[in-house]
């Protein structure tokens, strides 16, 4: 079946102009040049795909309310930190093929905007009203913090185990994704078998999504991502795919390829790299680790009740690794 994320989220289209009128109120600052960049990353912002979540699941357990609009705008003011952030660390000219803030505005001022996204996140959250919200987006901001951490640990080593890459992905990608699905639930009231269901649909579909992230680094052209075939590679990041073709090959080859990876690739040797994972089945068995948890994710919603946001959650676990950007 063949979706798009404007077919899945359409018909929530109530709750997501009321969440973007929620939003808009809480990014307002008396600063000027805190508008200015505020302005800069609403114009260029993504698909919104994780205040969403809090809205979809909302929608599967009961009515959404002011709490869950808010709860929504948390999670964006939280996410829209944690990748002006990134981009400084990772030194990033392009998000989403537009030109990064610490480009246009410098280092110091990309690093302050970000803070007071954060900042503004958590005053949000406390604005609520509820310790489980706090906790819960507490939480998440020290999980996303204790990823980046430790991918930055491992990269200084020469190895990246499958249990390291998994690590990293639930924090850095995963758990913000969980607690979206989780705070939607919070904010109508859940139970706690349906809180825990949110939660777990979550981190799996998460888990999935970075997977696939990963995979299209291999799969795509130059440009669909905003950023060239085998980027990852080319930034001394391994990812599944190439962790799973090292541990089919010898030993020999893979710590040849390794080593030349972790030096720093040039762009004539890109090719090597993407034949010895095509060869050792790295991309085929990444998308069936993506496949497998995308289903833990879909299993996880079973405790709900069927109802049009259930079905959408579950197409969104479908789109996520069928993606083709």
């Amino acid at each position: 079946m063949s979706v798009s994320l404007k077919t899945i989220f359409d018909p929530f289209s109530d709750d997501f102009r009321a969440f973007e009128q929620t939003f808009t109120e809480i990014m307002r600052s008396d600063v000027k040049l805190v508008d200015q960049v505020a302005s800069y990353l609403v114009k260029h912002k993504g698909k919104q795909f994780r205040p969403a979540l809090v809205l979809v699941a909302a929608r599967a357990i009961g009515e959404p309310t002011r709490d869950t609009y808010v709860t929504a705008a948390v999670v964006e003011l939280l996410h829209t930190a944690s990748l002006v952030h990134d981009d400084v660390l990772d030194e990033a000219e392009l998000r989403r093929g537009f030109t990064t803030i610490h480009k246009i505005w410098k280092n110091k001022i990309a690093i302050l905007m970000g803070d007071y996204l954060l900042s503004k996140s958590l005053i949000a959250a406390t604005e609520i009203g509820s310790l489980d919200i706090m906790h819960t987006v507490a939480t998440v901001a020290k999980r996303l913090i204790k990823g980046a951490m430790f991918e930055i640990q491992k990269s200084r080593s020469v190895t990246m185990s499958e249990e390291d890459y998994y690590r990293v992905i639930a924090d850095k990608t995963a758990s913000l994704i969980s607690a979206c699905c989780e705070l939607g639930a919070l904010t109508v009231g859940a139970s706690d078998p349906q809180r825990q269901a949110m939660r777990d649909f979550g981190e799996h579909l998460g888990v999935a999504f970075q997977i696939k992230d990963d995979l299209l680094d291999y799969e795509a052209s130059s440009g669909i991502l905003g950023k060239p075939a085998l980027a990852d590679v080319q930034d001394k990041k391994v990812t599944l795919p190439l962790i799973l073709a090292l541990k089919q090959a010898d030993d020999g080859e893979g710590k040849r390829i390794l080593k030349a990876v972790k030096k720093g690739i040039d762009k004539q040797k890109l090719a090597w790299v993407l034949d010895f994972v095509q060869r050792y089945d790295g991309i085929a068995r990444a998308r069936e680790r993506a496949e497998a948890i995308k289903q833990e994710a879909v299993d996880a919603l079973a405790v709900l009740p069927d109802s049009p946001a259930k079905q959408s959650l579950i197409d969104l676990a479908d789109f996520v690794v069928n993606r083709k950007k």
